[in-house]
């Protein structure tokens, strides 16, 4: 299972329900996917097609969103 948080402009930002514990969102976008931890930072922890750009973007949008995603992020996972 994979709950869509947050969809902005060509991102979709999604969790993936039975993975790590550590706080993250994966973004998804027609060009690829990429993974950002949310905690102590945002910070970039994996990607696949995008680019320098595109990331700085995805990046850009988590920071827009960002209390909404932990916001489901608890909802999501508890705690």
């Amino acid at each position: 299972m994979a709950p869509t948080v947050v969809r902005d402009g060509p991102f979709r930002l999604f969790f993936f329900s039975r993975e790590e514990p550590r706080m993250h969102i994966h973004v998804a976008h027609p060009h690829g996917e990429a993974k950002f931890w949310l905690e102590p930072g945002v910070a970039l922890a994996t990607h696949t097609g995008l680019s320098e750009r595109e990331l700085a973007e995805a990046e850009r949008v988590i920071a827009r969103h960002h209390q909404e995603i932990i916001n489901a992020w608890h909802k999501h996972f508890g705690g």
